[in-house]
């Protein structure tokens, strides 16, 4: 978590916006746990994760798009036992995300 605490002060030193995405719910077969964390900057840069991957391109647009808007978002992620696998997963699962834009 340093880390990220580290780049958001350089984003922000930079005149970059930023949001947070946290892991808030998860279902079944997940990479991460409750309270893992990603952020991104308005300038396209990331850090943490809140998947190892699966959904990490689609958080990045929804980070982007709070960035932008300046509102909150959940976001509900599911995949089906049946295609677990294709995407990575011992076996099905969901797992919610929380966007918000950070605003110090």
């Amino acid at each position: 978590m340093h880390e990220i605490l580290l780049d958001i002060e350089r984003w922000q030193a930079r005149g970059e916006q930023v949001a947070i995405a946290t892991v808030v719910k998860t279902m079944g077969s997940s990479p991460r746990q409750v309270g893992a964390k990603m952020a991104v900057s308005s300038g396209g840069s990331m850090a943490g994760s809140v998947s190892g991957g699966c959904i990490e391109g689609a958080v990045f647009e929804e980070c982007q798009a709070t960035i932008k808007s300046g509102q909150a978002r959940l976001l509900h992620f599911g995949v089906a036992d049946e295609t677990a696998w294709e995407v990575g997963l011992a076996c099905g699962g969901t797992i919610e995300v929380f966007v918000e834009p950070l605003n110090w």
